[in-house]
């Protein structure tokens, strides 16, 4: 049985969720694409900063997968970026690229709302297996 967390832990990632959630949020009422201002928001970049400073606070307790999962999104998403930034360089890949990173934005807000939810739940969520 692992321990459980505190609740000023609980609270912190209810935070570092709403600073994703509002960087995301700015790609949706903004003319920015979602998982661009997901990845260039002060918000973002503060709450995975945040994410890494404080996730062995969070070890051993179910917590711990919900800062991997905000971790993993970042970093995801970024990869996805760099993917779409290489297609435009082709010219023929614009299009591909425009929907990649439509696509990569609803990704990022999936799993925004899937954790934070999970979280308000207090259930941790799905860490990929490393075999």
């Amino acid at each position: 049985m692992e321990p459980a967390p505190s609740e000023g832990m609980v609270t912190l990632t209810h935070v570092l969720y709403a600073l994703h959630g509002f960087s995301a949020l700015m790609g949706v009422l903004s003319t920015a694409f979602i998982v661009t201002a997901f990845l260039s928001g002060w918000p973002s970049i503060i709450a995975v900063i945040v994410n890494y400073v404080k996730r062995s606070d969070a070890r051993g307790t179910w917590l711990d997968s919900h800062f991997g999962w905000q971790i993993r999104t970042f970093w995801y998403a970024l990869l996805w970026v760099v993917v779409a930034g290489l297609l435009v360089l082709t010219v023929v890949g614009i299009p591909v690229a425009w929907l990649l990173l439509v696509v990569a934005g609803l990704w990022v807000l999936y799993r925004i709302i899937r954790g934070w939810i999970a979280l308000a739940e207090r259930k941790p969520m799905p860490v990929p297996s490393r075999t």
